[in-house]
């Protein structure tokens, strides 16, 4: 969550972590199930087919909510939640909110909730998956990773 000069906007994300990428999110202006919803199905939209894969999340109520739940059995998607206090089990997602944090939301002050989305979908879009390298990936940025290997993970299906 961020304030702006119109009240806080949320963002979910939904990070792959074979790639690093973002591959689904949701902003809005509540925190309500509707938004980790939306971020899922952005997700399982990008990415198609996506039984049996698992996703992880902290034990926060829109992650518990029947609606939520109900789109992870509709897509065969299988929940995971880390433990109460433990915060190092949403290491991956803590560490992409903290760039964000620095690279987008301290650097400046948001009069609208408008103005502060379409900057974090350009960093997400532009910055994150298409220019900053990621040492596990072998220096890649996430698009690259997943165009190069693309083809070796065919070949091994």
């Amino acid at each position: 969550e961020h304030a702006t000069g119109e009240g806080k906007l949320y963002l979910c994300a939904v990070k792959d972590m074979y790639s690093g990428r973002i591959v689904g999110y949701s902003i809005d202006s509540r925190m309500k199930s509707r938004l980790a919803v939306a971020a899922l199905e952005s997700a399982v939209a990008r990415r198609g087919q996506a039984a049996g894969c698992i996703v992880h999340s902290d034990r926060g109520s829109q992650f518990r909510s029947r609606k939520y739940v109900a789109v992870l059995a509709g897509h065969s998607l299988i929940g995971s939640m880390g433990r109460v206090g433990a915060a190092g089990d949403n290491a991956a997602m803590e560490s992409f909110f903290a760039l964000l944090q620095k690279n987008v939301l301290d650097r400046r002050t948001w009069r609208t909730r408008n103005e502060l989305r379409i900057a974090i979908v350009s960093w997400i879009e532009r910055t994150y998956h298409r220019r900053r390298r990621q040492i596990r990936l072998g220096r890649l940025t996430p698009v690259e990773y997943e165009t190069i290997m693309a083809p070796h993970a065919a070949l091994a299906a």
